[in-house]
């Protein structure tokens, strides 16, 4: 999701060049990584498979490569039904431009939200299998035998009278006949690539130094640009003296960007940037130069009891049932905004022309890109095309296009000049698109024996949509917010039963603006909820696995997962002296997971976290070593921002603009990290972001259980961690 406009596929084909119905034509692909489209034209099998006369198999990915291992796992599900040589197996990145012209036959390029996988494995496996049965037919007519006696193992066709060929060999006569019009997609019982631990196709290219990032590019004639936005969200520049820099060494041009941004052209970035700091810019802050941590913090506690509340999820009446309790339990937690901190900060390099705009970036989008790019060039997208280059880190941050915006509206001012737009790592720190900062007051209603009669979550704060995507909230309520707390559903339910419920949203959107951040809003939704289930379990003298385990008795999936968990976590079973358990589960993106932590606070209150049992359950497992890679830089990523991560405002602006103030996981901190996957089959469920939710909630759980004392708000380094 961007929140730039999106194109809709009517306004894709009206403005794009004649549609074509597309499975066997030629074009030129760029391969990954590179600049520009390949020499010499392929013929392809179909949309998804190329395969070359030396039996070299091209699979084709438009979800991207941000390194989370979707082009590898992607590249297995083809060729699982292609029946292919994995070892011959490379892959390709259609453009966005060229998907448009063949009616969007590749269907959505966004990657965000553990989609890339699990939204896109029935077509792309139906691909493989429609290359897989046409190059069987191809070698059927060749031979004169009917396709059902030849069989295909490793790109080898084989027929009992003693034929024998290979994929290179049919492919030319493949591509021109007519797909099938239905295939059977392989019983997951009969699997030989998916499921396996495969070494990831892009791994070789990343350690030598040869692949190329966004970040890296070169192409013949290429200027740079460094840019520098108005330090406050929704100010704009004044004036800007570009006679103090212009005759500079290297210096070709300093222009305006929009309304609130500047940026400065020179022969290298350095140039550019060090003429840029050195230039005088005046800023109109504009209504939110005042505004600050504290403002932003009594505005969202004001929604906690608002009457303006939108409902997420509900059965009963809990407002009734807390009244009437014998005993009420009440908490009120809040959570920051952190940025996304990616190591390549934004970049883009556009060219444009009045008849054509090019756009070479590392994004999750190409299409929302391509939007983007068109928007901002002044042309159709079919005047436009946008080359993906690999992502030096995403996590969402790469959703959205304001740095293709700004790269094309500095190409404009030089017509037919490649520039190069890198944004400085202060620039990137201070202009995000921030985790979304929420308050939450948590309610719950006990009987004379302990039992939760009702609970009520009222959340107040950001909505995500109403920054990137405001078309989407419909009657006044995000959806996006009330991740991990919904009914039982295939994305992200509460995975308890409450006899009366209430979860509603109190919408408070500060000037600083709300984007999707690795996890979403089910980090903090699970720290919510995690959080206050452990403290109704210490309030009412229960073990916190017995007490979840009665909550969660009519939801076996999340309960087994949870179980496997504090079984190999040790739960119930004496710890290291000095050390303490905490547990937490959580249903997101469409998978179940649960982590049991091991943690030692010493007398200095210093945190140890030693060790963190993850279990998972995905549904099906495409590549199990890359689902503990992630599972593994899931903890990475949520242990970061439970410890460190937090952006604070002070006169309109982010404070934090570097690492020296916005820390990170470093290896000599982070625990070791045991996963249990366990996929249970007959659903897909998300790998990359499901377990950052349950790091934070389990580790303060576990801080209670070593200090008695109960943490409501991150990040930990703002703590005295000290036993009480």
């Amino acid at each position: 999701m961007s929140d730039t406009p999106m194109l809709s596929r009517r306004r894709f084909l009206v403005g794009s060049a004649a549609a074509t119905g597309g499975l066997m034509i030629s074009f030129h692909i760029p391969f990954i990584g590179s600049a520009q489209a390949q020499d010499a034209v392929t013929p392809e099998v179909n949309a998804w498979v190329v395969i070359r006369p030396d039996d070299t198999v091209a699979i084709r990915i438009v979800r991207s490569e941000m390194g989370q291992g979707t082009l590898t796992g992607l590249a297995q599900l083809v060729a699982e039904e292609l029946e292919c040589d994995w070892a011959r197996v490379t892959t390709e990145y259609p453009t966005p431009g060229q998907s448009l012209a063949r009616n969007r036959v590749w269907g959505n390029f966004s990657t965000g939200g553990s989609h890339g996988i699990r939204e896109s494995q029935d077509y792309v496996r139906k691909g493989g299998a429609t290359a897989r049965m046409m190059l069987l037919q191809a070698a059927a007519n060749e031979w004169k035998v009917p396709v059902a006696e030849c069989r295909v193992a490793d790109g080898v066709i084989t027929h009992a009278a003693g034929h024998r060929t290979t994929f290179g060999k049919v492919a030319s006569a493949a591509a021109k006949l007519t797909p099938p019009a239905a295939v059977t997609l392989k019983d997951p019982k009969d699997w030989k690539l998916v499921g396996k631990r495969l070494a990831r196709l892009d791994t070789v290219a990343k350690t030598t130094g040869a692949q190329i990032y966004g970040i890296d590019l070169k192409l013949p004639g290429m200027l740079n640009a460094a840019i520098k936005a108005c330090p406050v969200f929704g100010g704009k520049v004044k004036s800007f003296n570009a006679a103090a820099i212009e005759k500079r060494p290297g210096i070709k041009k300093v222009v305006q960007v929009g309304d609130n941004a500047v940026a400065v052209i020179a022969d290298t970035w350095w140039r550019a940037k060090s003429a840029l700091e050195a230039l005088p810019i005046e800023w109109d802050n504009g209504p939110n130069g005042s505004a600050s941590s504290a403002s932003i913090a009594q505005f969202l506690k004001a929604g906690l009891d608002a009457n303006d509340a939108v409902v997420g999820n509900s059965n009963g009446d809990a407002p009734a049932a807390i009244a009437k309790a014998a005993r009420k339990v009440e908490a009120v937690y809040s959570f920051p905004y952190q940025a996304h901190a990616t190591m390549e900060t934004m970049n883009a390099t556009a060219k444009w022309t009045p008849e054509r705009c090019e756009v070479w970036a590392p994004t999750q989008n190409g299409e929302a890109a391509l939007a983007t790019a068109a928007q901002a060039a002044g042309l159709p997208p079919s005047k436009c095309e946008v080359y993906k280059q690999l992502l030096g880190g995403g996590f969402g941050r790469r959703g959205a296009h304001d740095w293709v915006r700004q790269a094309v509206e500095i190409a404009k001012q030089m017509p037919g000049t490649p520039i190069k737009l890198i944004w400085t790592r202060e620039e990137d720190m201070t202009h995000g698109r921030y985790h979304p900062i929420t308050q939450c007051k948590m309610s719950a209603g006990l009987d004379e024996k302990g039992n939760v009669t009702a609970l009520h979550m009222r959340i107040s704060g950001q909505s995500i949509l109403a920054t990137v995507a405001p078309e989407n909230i419909k009657n006044g309520k995000d959806p996006v917010v009330f991740q991990g707390l919904n009914a039982p559903g295939p994305e992200a339910s509460i995975g308890y039963s409450f006899p009366n419920l209430l979860i509603d949203h109190s919408m408070r959107n500060p000037h600083v603006p709300a984007g999707f951040w690795r996890g979403v809003n089910l980090n903090q939704n699970t720290i919510y909820l995690e959080s206050f289930i452990d403290e109704l379990a210490h309030a009412t003298k229960q073990d916190p696995l017995a007490f979840r385990r009665k909550l969660m008795a009519d939801h076996p999936k999340p309960l087994a997962v949870l179980n496997a968990a504090a079984e190999r976590g040790g739960w119930g079973q004496p710890a290291p002296k000095g050390v303490f358990r905490g547990l937490a589960q959580t249903m997101g993106f469409g998978s179940y997971v649960a982590a049991c932590v091991e943690i030692s606070i010493g007398d200095d209150g210093v945190l140890k976290i030693h060790r963190i049992v993850a279990a998972t359950d995905p549904g099906h497992a495409v590549n199990p070593q890359q689902i503990e890679a992630q599972v593994e830089g899931s903890f990475v990523f949520g242990l970061s921002a439970a410890l460190y991560g937090e952006c604070t405002v002070k006169d309109g602006r982010i404070e934090q603009q570097n690492f020296n103030t916005y820390e990170v996981m470093r290896m000599a901190g982070m625990p070791k990290v045991e996963t249990i996957l366990m996929p249970s089959g007959g659903f897909w469920g998300g790998v990359g972001e499901p377990t950052i939710a349950v790091a934070a909630p389990a580790v303060l759980n576990a801080i209670f259980a070593a200090t008695g004392k109960r943490i409501r708000d991150l990040p930990l380094k703002n703590h005295d961690l000290k036993k009480a």
